[in-house]
C-alpha cells in the first residue's frame, strides 16, 4: 500500500480570519496529505482590518516539539512555513529544518513579512535581511513582489510589470538565495491577469501562470495560494502543476467571496472550492 504524505505546517493559527493554519491544515489535507503543525503563536483573530485581538507567543514551545519529533524519527515529505514573528522564531525554524528534514523533504518558505510596498507594522528594515537567511536553507521560496524586493535590499515598484523586470528580479533573487525554485507572486502586466512567474534554477527558465485579476484585496489569498501550491507538489505535481492549481484554485476562492460579499477582513471563502481542488489532484 502507498504510504500517505506527510507536510508539516509552521504557522501561527489565528481563532477567527482565514489564514495561516486554519487555511493550511484543510487545504493540504484536501490534496491528500497529512498536515502536521506547529503554531508559532495563536491570536484571537489576524492582525489586517482587527483591533483589540489576543496574542500569545509560542517560541518557546518549539525547540521542546520539535525534539520530540525528532526523537518519534518523523519522516516530513515537506516542511511549510509562513509567517514568523521575530528573529528568534526565524533561527529556531531553521534549526527545525536540519533536525526534521532529509534529503527527500521539500522546504518551502513564505517569506511573509510585507504587502503592497510596505513592510507589516512590526518589522522594521533589519527582518528582510534574515529572512532572505531562511530563504537560502529552502528548496522553493515564494515571496510576493515586495518580500523580494526588500530581500534584494532594493525599493519596490509597483505594476503593472514588464517581462524584463520581473526575469531580472527573480535573476537577481537566484543569485543571492540558492534555492530551487522561486515561486513570485503578485505578478501582472495588465489588469486583466494577476498570478505567478516561477522560476527554475537548474533550467533557468521563467514561466509565467496567471489567472484572472478581480479588483480589491483580499486578507489569507497567500496562505490560500501557498497552501494549495504545497498540497499539489508534495502529491507529485510537477512545479509548473503545482503553481497552476494553487493559481486557478485561488482566483475561484476569491471570486466566490466577491459574489458573496464577504467581510475582506475574515478572508476568502476557500471551504466551497475545496472538492474542486482535491479533483484537479487526481483524489
Amino acid at each position: 500500500m502507498k504510504r500517505q504524505k506527510r507536510v508539516l505546517a509552521i504557522h501561527d493559527i489565528s481563532g477567527v480570519g482565514k489564514c495561516s493554519l486554519t487555511v493550511a491544515l484543510p487545504i493540504i489535507s484536501a490534496a491528500g496529505v497529512e498536515c502536521s503543525v506547529l503554531p508559532t503563536a495563536v491570536l484571537s483573530t489576524h492582525t489586517g482590518g482587527f483591533t483589540g485581538f489576543t496574542y500569545r507567543d509560542l517560541t518557546e514551545d518549539i525547540s521542546p516539539i520539535v525534539a520530540h519529533w525528532q526523537a518519534l524519527h518523523l519522516k516530513l515529505d515537506g516542511i511549510y512555513t509562513g509567517f514568523l514573528g521575530s528573529f528568534e522564531q526565524i533561527r529556531l525554524v531553521g534549526d527545525a529544518f536540519s533536525a526534521l528534514a532529509d534529503k527527500d523533504t521539500l522546504l518551502v518558505v513564505d517569506p511573509v513579512m510585507a504587502d503592497g510596498g510596505k513592510l507589516y507594522t512590526i518589522f522594521d528594515e533589519t527582518f528582510p535581511p534574515a529572512m532572505k537567511k531562511l530563504c537560502s536553507k529552502a528548496d522553493v521560496i515564494l515571496p510576493n513582489m515586495t518580500e523580494a524586493a526588500f530581500m534584494l535590499g532594493e525599493d519596490y515598484v509597483e505594476g503593472p510589470y514588464t517581462h524584463e523586470y520581473v526575469e531580472s528580479l527573480l535573476h537577481r533573487l537566484a543569485r543571492e538565495i540558492p534555492v530551487k525554485y522561486i515561486v513570485l507572486t503578485g505578478v501582472h502586466f495588465d489588469g486583466e491577469e494577476l498570478g505567478a512567474a516561477l522560476y527554475d534554477a537548474a533550467a533557468d527558465d521563467v514561466k509565467y501562470i496567471l489567472g484572472a485579476n478581480i479588483p480589491g484585496s483580499y486578507h489569507g489569498t497567500g496562505d490560500v495560494f501557498g497552501s494549495a501550491f504545497v498540497g499539489a507538489a508534495v502529491s507529485g505535481r510537477s512545479m509548473a502543476e503545482a503553481v497552476r492549481i494553487a493559481v486557478d484554485y485561488t482566483v475561484e476562492c476569491i471570486a466566490w467571496t466577491k459574489e458573496a460579499g464577504t467581510d475582506i477582513r475574515y478572508g476568502v471563502n476557500f471551504e466551497r472550492y475545496l472538492g474542486d481542488y482535491s479533483r484537479k489532484l487526481g483524489l
